[in-house]
């Protein structure tokens, strides 16, 4: 009952700070921000999805009148290039960059290709491999021309198999936003692990003025002589901003599955959220009681969230092997392999264990020192 009312009063404080509210619906625009330029990105840097969405108008070429009808000029169109053609190529110099992001020409007779590109253009690594795919097809065609060989033996040669794909488990495939190893790889490498962990680490900063601010108000007295154990003070201060932070995650990792992001095995996601929430808001409350005011609250759970983002973050971009033992017991990299996969692999629980253990430590810290504090100060 006691406990119920305490996190009943802080709930109502929590709810009653517009600041808080205010980051709350913020993240909405974080998450779709995140999501909006990782497709974009992710389309951009690939010649495929280009082509599969039908973009390919950007991807501006200019050419001499010359290649009309030769196979150069097949081989451009056929890699989705829109060219445009120019009497005199040094007329398209004046608009390299814009609206063209290459310029190809050939010499007469047409055994030197000559490709210049603006490579501060966003397109420019699409347009340059599009280019090179097209010349090294136009050069082993003119050798095989040259070996006297007619086009259809030469389009046997180029062409020597056809490729079948056959699809199975369609009914099992995941919805995915979009089939691009580098979406799923900056979705599921570093957005979803930020964005679920965006509450907690804005929890920590908020519930630095559980204590601190107790002191500011002149109340923190009265709350220490309150005949309440000091286990049941810090749950009743720790559990509604532990409760809030996540109700957001879940909010998130819903919107993800409407953006066709789906996250595996929610269930233990929650549950490992749930113990990096209660580590994040202890260390929160912890720093509140060693400082005097919320200003320098702010300041050092500031430059805490700046050390715990590195540990928590750099190791997902890590990819040296021997690193492994180490990095597979990061919370964050705990919740990729959770997030990216529907197979559970016993050891993914065994490894958060640490981060278990460590949070309930923090928490036990917390209280430990709450009731030093409780015993000087009465």
């Amino acid at each position: 009952m006691k406990l119920t009312t305490l996190a009943s009063k802080e709930g109502k404080d929590i709810l009653k700070n517009k600041i808080y509210l205010l980051v709350v619906f913020v993240q909405v625009f974080i998450l779709l921000g995140a999501f909006g330029l990782a497709l974009a990105s992710s389309i951009a840097s690939d010649p495929t999805l280009i082509d599969q969405y039908g973009v390919t108008s950007v991807l501006k070429v200019g050419v001499p009148d010359s290649i009309r009808g030769s196979v150069l000029e097949t081989d451009l169109v056929n890699q989705k290039l829109e060219l445009i053609y120019y009497s005199n190529i040094s007329d398209a110099q004046s608009f390299l960059g814009h609206p063209l992001v290459a310029i190809v020409d050939v010499n007469p007779n047409g055994q030197n290709v000559t490709v210049k590109t603006d490579t501060s253009n966003v397109f420019y690594p699409i347009v340059s491999t599009k280019i090179n795919t097209a010349v090294n097809e136009y050069q082993l065609q003119k050798k095989l021309a040259s070996s006297g060989l007619n086009s259809t033996q030469i389009q046997q040669i180029l062409n020597p198999v056809n490729l079948q794909v056959v699809k199975i488990n369609e009914n099992n495939k995941s919805n995915l936003a979009l089939n691009s190893s580098y979406f799923v790889e900056i979705m599921y490498g570093f957005i979803i692990p930020f964005i679920l962990l965006l509450p907690f680490f804005l929890a920590s900063n908020i519930v630095t003025d559980s204590i601190v601010g107790e002191r500011e108000r002149k109340t923190f007295e009265v709350l220490l002589m309150t005949p309440i154990s000091s286990t049941t003070v810090m749950l009743g201060k720790t559990l509604p901003i532990l409760l809030f932070s996540l109700i957001q995650s879940v909010f998130w990792i819903i919107l993800l599955d409407l953006l066709k992001v789906p996250i595996y095995n929610p269930i233990l996601m929650f549950i490992l959220l749930f113990f990096i929430g209660l580590g994040f808001i202890g260390i929160g409350i912890l720093i509140s009681m060693f400082v005097d005011s919320t200003k320098e609250a702010n300041s050092a759970i500031t430059i805490v969230l700046v050390f715990a983002t590195f540990i928590l973050f750099m190791p997902l971009f890590i990819k040296a092997s021997y690193f492994a033992p180490i990095l597979n017991f990061i919370p964050t990299v705990i919740m990729v392999k959770l997030a990216s996969t529907p197979n559970i692999n016993p050891n993914i629980i065994l490894s958060a264990l640490p981060t278990m253990l460590i949070s309930l430590l923090i928490f036990a810290v917390t209280v430990r020192y709450f009731r030093r504090e409780r015993a000087i100060r009465l």
